[in-house]
């Protein structure tokens, strides 16, 4: 009889308990899950990423490594993106944008310069512990190389414009360095020059790959800065496809330095947003899930801006406190109403409650 109940029973289909089990998703709100979820474990969310400081190392006179572990909501990058990095500094919700370099195990290496009077660039550089946690934006920017590039390449940086250049480089010497490529980095001195010793070794195992550091306040002999530099001595750039990073005053030197000389040039530069000089008038903001695209009043909370043309976003303490209005900010220029602090970073997430438009925005809604 036992025998016949169990080859019965074994016939019953097994059915999933998981089939059943409702995400978290469809009955936790995301700002309560994320609540409770950071106290278990500082980097579980439901959606957002975020990314725990393991590590500092001085890189030059004025820069610093940081070695970040992000959560698995962060989707990755290429060689050469940046990704914006979030933190809270004097109770202030700061976020600049950097480029990492992703290590072999997935963690991001990221070279932040400290800028006299730079409130993220000093905190981070100085007063971020290890184990503080930060938000993450997902990977944004087009300097990229395809796979295995055998192009001819002219790489162009000026002080942190490097950080994106080691990134390309790192791509490169895993498939052999397979075409001709030459890096001229500006600094002011020497003690300024971050990953030498890495740019070093790299000339030194690939022949053609050249090194040149343009030092423009050395002792004995300055270089010349981009404007001047003596880019003959670098052989035909006919085909050279051309990438520049660093301050905009760079950037556009090396654009018209090189205008007409250079197969392509693309570039990147750490050039603040032209703002309006009030907040007055109005900006156009596309809610691309909804397609829909408004004219909302400068000045005026995004959360009453869109509530006052009918629409419901999720909102709770409308304080900028309970993070249950946050959404993704695809571009543009917001404004924090109560500390008046812009945020041009790309690819970021806003809180409605506590953030005005400026520009032009494009809206996860």
């Amino acid at each position: 009889m036992l025998g016949r109940i169990v080859r019965s029973m074994s016939t019953v289909p097994r059915i999933s308990a998981r089939r059943h089990v409702a995400s978290p998703r469809r009955w936790v709100p995301e700002a309560l899950f994320d609540f409770w979820g950071t106290r278990l474990h500082p980097l579980w969310t439901l959606r957002r990423p975020l990314a725990r400081l393991l590590s500092r190392t001085a890189e030059s006179a004025d820069a610093v490594t940081l070695v970040l572990t992000p959560n698995r909501h962060f989707r990755g990058l290429l060689p050469g993106q940046h990704v914006t990095l979030g933190v809270e500094v004097d109770g202030r919700r700061l976020s600049r944008s950097y480029s990492p370099t992703v290590l072999a195990d997935g963690r991001l290496a990221i070279t932040v310069k400290a800028i006299a009077g730079g409130a993220v660039s000093q905190h981070l550089a100085h007063a971020a512990a290890i184990g503080d946690v930060f938000e993450l934006g997902q990977a944004f920017g087009d300097m990229t190389l395809p796979q295995a590039s055998g192009e001819r390449l002219l790489l162009l940086a000026a002080g942190s414009g490097i950080t994106p250049m080691r990134a390309l480089l790192r791509q490169l010497d895993a498939v052999g360095m397979p075409g001709q490529v030459d890096l001229v980095y500006w600094a002011r001195r020497r003690e300024e020059v971050c990953f030498a010793d890495e740019l070093a070794a790299l000339a030194a195992r690939h022949p053609s790959f050249t090194l040149h550091i343009a030092l423009t306040r050395d002792p004995t002999a300055p270089a010349s800065r981009v404007d001047a530099f003596a880019f003959a001595a670098l052989g035909d750039l006919s085909t050279a496809r051309t990438l520049v990073c660093g301050p905009g005053g760079f950037v556009d030197a090396a654009q018209a330095r090189l205008h007409g000389q250079v197969a392509s040039l693309q570039s990147e530069a750490f050039t603040p947003p032209v703002l309006p000089d009030a907040e007055e008038g109005t900006v156009q903001v596309e809610l691309r899930r909804s397609g829909r695209t408004l004219a909302l009043p400068r000045g005026t909370s995004l959360l009453q801006a869109l509530e006052a043309e009918g629409l419901r976003p999720a909102s709770g303490c409308r304080m900028g406190i309970c993070n249950t209005c946050v959404c993704g900010k695809v571009s543009g220029v917001t404004r924090h109403t109560l500390t008046g602090e812009h945020a041009a970073e790309p690819a970021t997430q806003v809180k409605l409650c506590v953030n005005s438009a400026s520009t032009d925005l494009i809206l996860e809604l």
